[in-house]
């Protein structure tokens, strides 16, 4: 019997105390909606931050590489149809043009006299890239 009623008290309290708690999180904690929205958000940002520090990270390392170790450059390139092209390649101290379509690339001709290409220019770039670095704020000049 004391068991019984030790039982029907201590059920009693617990009722009591759940009474008290109110059913749904207050905001801001934890649990609630709001909560979890804004974890998410965070953990969004940290996400997108974290991938913008890896891609300035590396461009920094490429900006690093040394580039007077290559010993193959384009000198200037001319579309000359819209998937077929031209390109002038200096390889070591011999200028080669090369014919290049989309199924295959050959060398059209070995110049006797190496082209010589103005200080002030600079390499070609496709449209689309040439484009794009003027969207972000850079130069190809700025690169020297």
């Amino acid at each position: 019997m004391r068991a019984a009623t030790a039982l029907a008290a201590l059920l009693a309290s617990e009722v009591a105390i759940a009474a008290t708690i109110p059913a749904t999180p207050a905001p801001g904690t934890p649990g609630s909606l709001s909560g979890q929205l804004a974890q998410m958000v965070f953990g969004l940002l940290l996400v997108v931050g974290l991938i913008f520090l890896l891609a300035w990270l590396v461009r920094r390392m490429q900006g690093a590489a040394p580039r007077s170790g290559q010993v193959i450059e384009i000198v200037g390139t001319r579309a000359i149809g819209p998937r077929d092209r031209l390109l002038l390649v200096q390889v070591g101290k011999e200028q080669i043009l090369i014919g290049h379509s989309p199924g295959s690339i050959e060398a059209l001709h070995v110049l006797a006299e190496p082209v010589e290409v103005p200080a002030g220019a600079r390499p070609a770039t496709p449209e689309f890239a040439q484009r794009l670095l003027e969207l972000m704020g850079k130069d190809q000049k700025d690169k020297k």
